[in-house]
């Protein structure tokens, strides 16, 4: 498997903000969002080290962190995800999250052995909406969380014409978060107060006020 960095820090999004995990970003994307700030990773001249998954799951056992997160680029193009999911499982209290672009379908990946999915749905001003695979929606659970990612009020438009016409508030998590250094996060809470949107949440990417936003590792 095509391991760029693997570190430890905290979860700068979603519902395990502000805890530490370890992260394990893969090489490799089929997506080149607008707006992508790992794009350097998804180069394929990226230098990566080769690492099988007893490999991985190996050191993931030694971190003693709890919470690891499979990213990228597009963690699930991996052939052997599968194998690595299933020796992750076998590490006892771990819980693995899988960040994903949206545009694989997650139905391999919901067998016996099930990672937490974020799930990306890219929006206009991504470039690649017409990536999207809906049929992913269906296959959600409480415990997942869809991100939309959104650069201009016509993005948070269509992330609630999406929302709402797929129930998404009513099946898993739900999240805005804006380009760093695009949009105004207060005028998207001005948005989601005159829209109603109830149980969406707003985030920011708290590692980048953390840290230096380009900086890597973190």
């Amino acid at each position: 498997m095509r391991v760029v960095e693997r570190f430890v820090s905290i979860n700068g999004e979603g519902p395990r903000a502000g805890e530490l995990a370890v992260f394990v970003r893969f090489q490799g994307c089929n997506l080149q969002c607008s707006y992508c700030d790992t794009r350097w990773a998804n180069d394929p001249g990226c230098p990566f080290e080769d690492r099988s998954p007893q490999e991985i799951a190996d050191e993931i056992r030694w971190d003693g962190i709890r919470n690891v997160t499979l990213t990228g680029g597009e963690p699930l193009l991996q052939p052997d995800m599968p194998l690595l999911l299933a020796r992750l499982a076998e590490i006892p209290g771990l819980r693995v999250e899988v960040e994903t672009n949206g545009s694989v379908p997650l139905a391999p990946f919901c067998g016996a052995v099930r990672p937490v999915f974020t799930m990306d749905y890219k929006l206009p001003g991504s470039g690649c909406e017409h990536a999207m695979v809906t049929d992913n929606f269906a296959l959600l659970k409480p415990e997942d969380t869809v991100k939309f990612v959104c650069g201009s009020l016509s993005d948070l438009e269509r992330a609630e014409a999406v929302i709402r016409a797929y129930d998404l508030t009513g099946r898993c998590h739900v999240y805005l978060s804006p380009v760093f250094g695009a949009i105004d996060p207060a005028g998207m809470v001005d948005y989601m107060a005159r829209q109603k949107l109830n149980d969406v949440r707003l985030q920011l990417q708290m590692h980048k006020f953390i840290w230096d936003p380009d900086k890597r590792g973190v």
